[in-house]
């Protein structure tokens, strides 16, 4: 069954098969084996490329990573003010976790920790920069941008957890109704930060 692919295109058909396994199950779902059956290969024809489950949930991660920044600039490029850009990002990461189930919880896995997996490590690094630089535009302080960027993403994955978990599709929220009650909390917490707050002691921090 191996023998339809090319070696080199075998790697990407799994890494594509294993993106559509996570969005249907969740990360409990996912399987080596399972993501074999789907590219119509033997159980055994992954290990040539991935030793183990959390290779291939590396490269899964490293490839969502890359989709979600991308993803995330082009719903920022759509807005001419750096605070509704910023709310487009945080926006973003909402609708992307909901449709992949793949966030940050995959992209900071323990199991991925290791320094084997740098290509996934330095796309997170370029996911959550991009989003760091953004709110630098909001927040100027550093540890000031640190603590919006943690606030927008706690909010986005928040409002994907509640869809995934079954409240708002109990309330009967569409996928697109979610995404926008994101974008607007953004907002309301950006332009907080941009009327000033005040700084934050050690002992807080």
């Amino acid at each position: 069954m191996a023998a339809q692919y090319h070696h080199r295109n075998l790697r990407a058909e799994l890494v594509r098969v294993s993106l559509d396994l996570i969005a249907e199950n969740g990360i409990t779902g996912f399987s080596v084996a399972e993501a074999a059956r789907r590219a119509k290969v033997s159980a055994a024809a992954p290990y040539r490329h991935f030793p183990d489950r959390a290779a291939l949930l590396a490269a899964v991660g490293t490839v969502a990573a890359r989709q979600l920044r991308e993803l995330a600039e082009e719903a920022a490029a759509a807005e001419t003010d750096d605070g509704a850009a910023l709310a487009a990002v945080a926006a973003a990461h909402t609708k992307f976790l909901m449709e992949t189930r793949i966030g940050l919880h995959v992209f900071f896995a323990a199991e991925l920790a290791d320094a084997q997996y740098g290509e996934l490590h330095e796309a997170r690094r370029e996911l959550i920069g991009a989003s760091l630089l953004r709110c630098l535009t909001i927040a100027p302080d550093p540890v000031i941008a640190l603590e919006l960027m943690e606030q927008l993403h706690t909010q986005a994955y928040g409002y994907g957890d509640f869809y995934l978990n079954g409240v708002y599709q109990w309330l009967g929220y569409p996928v697109e109704q979610v995404v926008a009650k994101s974008q607007r909390s953004a907002r309301i917490v950006i332009e907080a930060y941009r009327a000033g707050i005040p700084e934050i002691s050690p002992a807080e921090w």
